[in-house]
Formats: structure tokens, sequence, C-alpha cells
């Protein structure tokens, strides 16, 4: 009888709540603030880490779960009976972490030979970040609590994270411009031109979708592009940061829109703030093939 089980990175942003109750695996990256360093999850919660990130002037560093650290987790599952293990994580082209997960699979295999054929990785690139994947992961957990195959839970994953769209927009470009994913010069000229930029993220690219003037019209315009470009009738979900009241105005203009109600709510952690920064809105859903 198969044992399956899933893993998955901190930066997937999946609650504590859905994390015991579904049992998932989350192996936490590792975050360095001068000379300290933090295990996401374990050392702080969300919002002590974006009051440390306000009070450091800094960029906040993060580092990949390793394949040895990888390895030594599936030395535990295979010892537990584990079958299958089924591996969601962070973008490939913005993190080592997909392959240091492929590379510890081979080392399991050299230094455990006799496993063969009795548990099998299967990893699998989320493509973006947050609960882009994070939203798949917990979904395939359930699957797995309703004894549908191996099979079927990974084509599952696949489908939702190859069609997965994500709208956001950072309230400040401060973070933006320390981490590079903005240019400081775009990001100085935002700023003093009240701009705000709506990002996309699909298939491993994070590019400015749009600018909008002033904060009021980036939740009007989230529900605009989101509601042209989703699937019908297909879950969506609401990722957020340290504003909860952003978060709330956002799920009820999609209700209002679609007319239906978010699927699951996202709130960044480290390793997704350190880029964005603490106060951000989005949305996550499936995109019209």
């Amino acid at each position: 009888m198969s044992k399956i089980r899933i893993i998955t990175d901190s930066a997937s942003d999946i609650s504590e709540k859905h994390e015991k109750k579904y049992n998932i695996k989350v192996v936490p990256f590792k975050i360095a603030i001068g000379d300290n360093t933090y295990i996401s999850r374990v050392d702080f919660s969300n919002e002590k880490f974006y009051s440390m990130m306000e009070a450091y002037d800094g960029l906040p560093l993060t580092s990949q779960f390793t394949a040895f650290e990888f390895q030594e987790v599936f030395e535990e599952m295979y010892k537990d009976g584990v079958t299958d293990v089924i591996c969601v994580l962070i973008n490939a082209q913005g993190s080592a972490t997909y392959n240091n997960s492929i590379m510890a699979a081979d080392n399991f295999f050299e230094e455990n030979p006799e496993a063969v054929g009795k548990i099998r990785f299967t990893s699998i690139d989320g493509r973006s970040y947050t609960g882009a994947y994070g939203y798949a992961v917990v979904e395939a957990a359930k699957m797995i609590q309703r004894g549908d195959s191996v099979d079927h839970i990974i084509d599952f994953i696949n489908n939702w994270v190859e069609n997965c769209t994500i709208f956001f927009a950072p309230y400040s470009l401060k973070y933006a411009k320390k981490s590079g994913r903005i240019p400081a010069a775009a990001a100085f000229v935002g700023d003093a031109l009240g701009l705000k930029p709506i990002m996309r993220v699909f298939d491993h690219v994070i590019t400015t979708d749009e600018k909008v003037r002033g904060e009021k019209l980036i939740i009007p315009t989230i529900v605009k592009k989101t509601a042209a470009e989703i699937e019908p009738q297909t879950p969506y979900c609401i990722v957020y940061g340290n504003d909860a009241a952003v978060c709330d105005e956002l799920a009820k203009a999609m209700y209002q829109k679609l007319g239906y109600p978010p699927a699951g709510f996202y709130q960044i952690g480290a390793a997704i703030a350190v880029n964005a920064g603490p106060r951000v809105v989005g949305t996550i859903f499936k995109k019209k093939r």
C-alpha cells in the first residue's frame, strides 16, 4: 500500500494550521539579518519578521535548503515506510532548492541501493512563489488524505503550477530596490511620481504588467486584470503581507466581481517579504489557456 508524503519549502507560505492538519513537511529557509541567522517559521512569526525588517537598514539574505538537508529528510521518510515523496518547491530559476532536491534523491539511492523500487522521489518546480504553489501543496495533501493515486496527485500539481499566475502590488518599492528585483532607477522614479507597479508572476518570470498612480487604484486594477484572465469558475487565492485591511478589501472586491469567495489566503513569510516588502496584496489564480 502506498504511503505518500508531500514536502514543500517555507516560501510556499502555507499556514501552520494546514501544515499540521494535512501532515505536510515544510523545509525552512534560513534568513541572515546582519550577523544573526534565523530559521523561518521557527525563530519568528511573520509579524515579528516584518518588524525586524523595518528596523534593519540592510537587506536580509536567504539561503536555500541544501541537498544534504534534503537527504536527511528523505532518510527519515524512508525509515518511516514512506513509498512516495512529492516535493513541490520554489521557482527553480530563483533558487537552487529544486535542483538540490533532485541531487539529494540521486545521492540517497547511491547510498541506499536497497531502497530502489521501495521509495520514489518526485520533485516539481513550483515555477513561482508563495501560494502560487502553496495552494497546490495544500490541495495535493487533501488528495492524499482522500486516497487519490500518486499519479493523479502529480498531474494535478503540474497542471496547476504550469497555469498559475499572480498579480500583486508592493505598496513600497524600497525592498524591491534593495533586492534588485526592480532596478534602482525605476524604483526611484516610481516612488517620486507615486506610481505603483502591478506585477505579474507567471512561468518563472516576474514582470511589471502595469503601473497605476496612487494606492487607491491598486485593488481595482488587480481585480480587473484577474477577472479578464482567470479560467472561469476556478479557485483563486489572496496573497498579502502585514496589512489585513487591504487583504479583506481585495477579497471582498473579488467576490463581488466573480460571485464566489477566495479558496485560500496566503500571508507572505520571510523568504518572500525580503524582496517584495511587508505590505503587499495580490491574487493567485489559474490562467485561461
